[in-house]
């Protein structure tokens, strides 16, 4: 038996949010969301504060300089 596996990335593309949810929009076409409550700093930050991100490693990483916070993408699945 032949079984096809999917290319899967853990590398982000896309980032937003709403009132208590980040979406991460991955490579391969994956979108997660998570509570933003599982982090306290994203949480109580303002919208400018969420904004001010980018991405690092090639997408493995987010980096939020203004918040001292950086998240690996591997670590939300």
């Amino acid at each position: 038996m032949n079984l096809l596996t999917p290319n899967k990335s853990n590398c982000a593309n896309e980032l937003w949010f709403n009132n208590d949810k980040m979406y991460v929009l991955l490579d391969d076409g994956r979108e997660l969301a998570v509570p933003v409550d599982w982090f306290p700093e994203l949480r109580d930050a303002t919208d400018e504060q969420r904004k001010s991100y980018r991405f690092i490693g090639g997408g493995e990483g987010i980096h939020w300089e203004l918040l001292d916070l950086d998240i690996l993408v591997e670590g939300l699945l």
